[in-house]
């Protein structure tokens, strides 16, 4: 469904811990080398000393502190990081490097909507080490973070030899926690779901199951976005840069089956939306829609996967029945 950030350095190769080397009480130590300028939001600048040596444990330091509620283990969140190698000034990765939301291509100014990471504490991830994104367990939302320590001690036995970084190599990362919440896998909307209007795909949704989306018979697919609210939701609007928690049914158009279901899988999951995280369809259409809303979606190849050269639903018509539970 949706692009993931990519780390440039190949930094670890496999998605696995390092050793337990964090402190025990995550409250991290205060033996950070690294000084670091800007606010919660913007672009971090590293200065490191010359003769700096990183700590051969993780090194955790609260640069300031948010007023959200507090990370828990298990918990969906979304942040913005950037990180580098104390020597050497190897890029490890930044969500500021994405491009702005709404095109451009250019890199994003400070503030501005753009790809975060979406991720999960306590679960691996492509875009950071475990013990980096873990560390974000304990700290409140709207906290930076700065991570220290020794490749082998963020990393340890899951370093890539390829990255051309040694375990002895100091690495540093800033982290804002810019969104946090616990999400229900089993969850699912309540409520009279209203008839799809005439010459939408009709829909079966039992409870705690995918739904069941029927393409009327010899009927051609639409040529634009169509959207229609089956349920409507008495919650907070849905705002481009949050991550949006949903179960979802994708069906084609074109042979009537289903492709994907979020209850087929691992259940409710999160996207962030309106920056380009997942199809163009579901960013023009689920912004600004509210917590709560069921909405039915017929999005043509050009909003879907049509330039994923190769998808196999490149040329696919995509239905979806989404259910929005919430944000982060």
């Amino acid at each position: 469904m949706g692009a993931a950030l990519v780390v440039p350095a190949l930094l670890f190769a496999a998605a696995c811990g390092s050793e337990d080397s964090s402190d025990s009480d995550n409250g991290g130590k205060t033996g950070a080398v690294t000084k670091v300028t800007g606010a919660f939001g913007e672009e971090p600048k590293f200065d490191v000393p010359d003769d700096a040596k990183a700590s051969d444990e993780a090194v955790v330091k609260v640069l300031s502190e948010g007023d959200g509620a507090k990370v828990g283990k298990g918990d969906q969140v979304r942040l913005d990081f950037a990180g580098k190698t104390m020597k050497g000034d190897q890029d490890l990765g930044s969500t500021w490097a994405q491009p702005a939301a709404g095109g451009g291509g250019g890199q994003q100014a400070g503030g501005a909507v753009h790809q975060q990471l979406m991720g999960k504490v306590g679960e691996p991830n492509q875009s950071l080490p475990p013990d980096v994104l873990d560390s974000v367990e304990g700290h409140t939302v709207g906290s930076r973070l700065l991570v220290e320590g020794t490749a082998g001690a963020l990393v340890g036995e899951s370093l890539n030899p390829e990255s051309g970084i040694k375990k002895g190599d100091g690495l540093v990362w800033v982290i804002d926690v810019a969104g946090a919440g616990k999400v229900d896998a089993k969850a699912g909307l309540k409520g009279e779901s209203a008839e799809p209007r005439e010459g939408m795909p009709e829909i079966e949704v039992p409870a705690g199951k995918a739904a069941k989306i029927t393409i009327p018979d010899g009927a051609d697919a639409p040529k634009e976005l169509q959207e229609q609210v089956l349920v409507k939701g008495k919650g907070a609007k849905v705002e481009a840069g949050q991550g949006l928690v949903a179960q979802y049914t994708g069906y084609a158009w074109e042979d009537g089956k289903k492709f994907d279901a979020s209850w087929d899988n691992a259940g409710a999951a999160t996207f962030q939306i309106g920056t380009g995280s997942v199809v163009e369809g579901w960013d023009k259409a689920l912004v600004g829609k509210k917590v709560g809303d069921r909405v039915l979606l017929v999005i043509p190849p050009d909003l879907g996967y049509g330039k994923s050269k190769g998808h196999e639903l490149e040329k696919k018509t995509l239905v979806f029945v989404v259910d929005i539970l919430g944000t982060v």
